[in-house]
């Protein structure tokens, strides 16, 4: 590939409504950059099912990749975080860069704060998401504490097409579960929207969330060199 040609960035999804949040985001930081999006359903529903991220679920994942290299992507973007352990696996099978979506956020979070509020509506996505978090702080050198709220009444209800009770779930754990925290990490993508409605002023802390942390760094990566970036 010409130096001067597009990147092509694969991002990898197991709920069709993320496509249109990093459709748009991938337009406002990477408008030179090419994507498309690959959705698998099946991914989240076995891993929540098994209640946790099985074998034959990353061997689909690291396929799903495979097709993703195949089909012209420069890198890959997995966009879930309850299967992100199996993009470390990934990493060591693949010449391009395979990013996992809460890396960046971790590395953000620990770097900022001692004390992390850590909130999700799945146990198969706060788990491992505060497992990257102790594993981003040990490798910064930085003691942390973290807050664990787990909404789990809300997934069920999303699932049913219920996103108002989802959405009041949430608002009232932002702002009253979590006092005392540094920072609020928000462990699943799809939660980014739910800060937005909340009233000026409702936070007592800053919130991160991953989808533009994300792009952002996966513009960083395809920014280097051929080389650099295999190494990611």
């Amino acid at each position: 590939m010409s130096a001067d040609s597009p990147r092509t960035l694969a991002l990898i999804h197991t709920s069709p409504t993320l496509a249109p949040v990093f459709a748009t985001l991938c337009a406002r930081h990477l408008p030179q950059t090419k994507f498309f999006h690959m959705v698998d359903e099946s991914l989240i529903q076995n891993t929540i099912r098994a209640g946790g991220l099985q074998k034959q679920t990353i061997r689909r994942l690291v396929e799903q990749i495979a097709s993703a290299e195949t089909a012209g992507a420069d890198a890959v973007l997995v966009t879930c975080s309850s299967i992100g352990p199996g993009v470390a696996l990934a990493r060591q099978l693949f010449e391009i860069p395979v990013m996992r979506i809460d890396d960046a956020m971790a590395e953000t979070a620990v770097r900022q704060a001692h004390r992390i509020g850590v909130l999700a509506t799945l146990r198969t996505t706060l788990d491992p998401t505060t497992a990257l978090l102790r594993e981003k702080a040990e490798a910064a050198g930085r003691a942390i504490e973290l807050v664990e709220c787990l909404c789990a009444d809300a997934f069920p209800a999303v699932l049913a097409g219920d996103t108002e009770t989802h959405d009041r779930i949430l608002r009232e754990a932002l702002t009253n579960d979590l006092n005392g925290v540094d920072v609020i990490v928000l462990a699943q993508a799809s939660m980014a929207r739910v800060v937005s409605t909340l009233a000026p002023g409702a936070l007592r802390a800053p919130v991160l969330s991953s989808p533009e942390l994300a792009i952002l760094r996966a513009g960083e990566v395809m920014a280097q060199p051929e080389a650099a970036r295999a190494g990611d």
